[in-house]
């Protein structure tokens, strides 16, 4: 398989594994899944890291660096 159609197929099947999603999220019973999503946002909270920056400045260094090149 060339790597042009290889590109070219996984192109039109991310079209199609996107609308699937959106059609999945859109038919979603939220009220019936509600105890499960509470406990999946409960998890994040308890678990969540603080950051002590933003990342903008990292950011930044990297697009210094790719500057000079």
């Amino acid at each position: 398989m060339s790597l042009k159609l290889w590109v070219d197929t996984w192109k039109k099947a991310g079209a199609e594994l996107n609308q699937i999603k959106q059609r999945q999220l859109e038919s979603y019973d939220y009220e019936k899944h509600q105890n499960l999503i509470d406990q999946m946002l409960q998890f994040a909270y308890e678990n969540r890291k603080s950051r002590p920056t933003s990342g903008l400045v990292e950011q930044q260094k990297w697009f210094m660096k790719m500057g000079e090149s």
